[in-house]
């Protein structure tokens, strides 16, 4: 019996992972957005959700979704959409060199593509193409992978709602690597009203070899002692000339948000934007140790 096989027995015979996959699978859009976030947060949480008085980071996260519905939120989260928002506030020379956006993948003309390339899609979370070598690049394989993503509507995946109206779109960004780390790190800064509280450093992202890294600092730059979702890198991560940069930009893209994570790339000593997330990790995924759920979740000020 192969581990595949196993895997789907094990997710057959139990309710709680059958409905997560279910829900992925788009079975379960009949179910109105809070009894499917409350019955994917016990599934996934193991506990009641609590949306009368939310304490921990990801109960209130789970608040927000139901409660905290600027329209201007889903401009924020298209990939697309959201360069020129974030250019008009602090200067398009953070601004991710865009290559070209599509609605077809068969529109896509790839002779005019450079050797190396991002492919992303403007409406999900996951739908990403590496591209480093365009004359090895299996294209039979990245446009199952792009059409799949188009299909998809990732609103129904966590029941995040700024990603429900989002036009699917293809988007074509300029290759960036940092030289000095031989990748493309990822510097998060989690802010609340304005203000950064913590950030990670995501590393080893473009590593086949072994499992993303997510490591947590606080606004000193102190390492603090917790995972989420990820382990601890091995290796000592360094803090990035541009540090104090990054985080007055994630301030100022933060203000008036009870809460978005603000994501940057320090490029050669250059800044340049990712993007903004309203949910991380859905607000389904444990701290160890837990308390730290709630250090986050008190953060957090649920607005009237």
């Amino acid at each position: 019996m192969n581990n595949t096989f196993q895997h789907k027995i094990h997710v057959a015979l139990d309710p709680k992972l059958r409905f997560i996959s279910l829900n992925r699978r788009g079975l379960y859009r009949f179910l109105d957005d809070e009894e499917c976030i409350k019955r994917l947060f016990k599934a996934k949480m193991g506990y009641e959700l609590d949306l009368n008085n939310p304490k921990t980071f990801n109960e209130k996260l789970q608040w927000l979704k139901l409660h905290d519905r600027n329209p201007i939120y889903t401009t924020m989260v298209d990939k697309y959409a959201v360069k020129d928002c974030v250019a008009s506030i602090i200067g398009e020379q953070y601004i991710v060199p865009t290559l070209g956006v599509w609605d077809r993948f068969d529109d896509i003309n790839f002779d005019l593509l450079p050797k190396q390339f991002v492919l992303k899609c403007t409406h999900d979370s996951g739908g990403l193409v590496i591209v480093k070598d365009k004359s090895k690049m299996d294209l039979k394989t990245v446009k199952k992978k792009i059409n799949k993503s188009l299909k998809r509507n990732f609103y129904y995946i966590g029941r995040e709602w700024p990603y429900k109206n989002v036009e699917p779109r293809i988007l074509a960004e300029e290759y960036l690597e940092d030289h000095a780390t031989s990748e493309l790190r990822d510097y998060k800064f989690f802010c609340f009203n304005g203000e950064a509280k913590a950030l990670f450093i995501a590393s080893d992202r473009q590593n086949p070899t072994t499992e993303t890294k997510f490591d947590f600092f606080d606004m000193q730059f102190q390492h603090l002692n917790f995972t989420n979702g990820h382990p601890n890198s091995e290796k000592v991560l360094s803090k990035p000339s541009t540090f104090d940069e990054m985080k007055h930009l994630a301030e100022v893209l933060s203000h008036n948000i009870p809460h978005v994570r603000v994501d940057f790339y320090d490029v050669d000593g250059k800044v340049y934007f990712g993007e903004l997330t309203f949910s991380h990790w859905g607000g389904f995924v444990p701290f160890d140790p837990p308390e730290w759920d709630r250090t986050f979740g008190d953060w957090i000020i649920l607005p009237q």
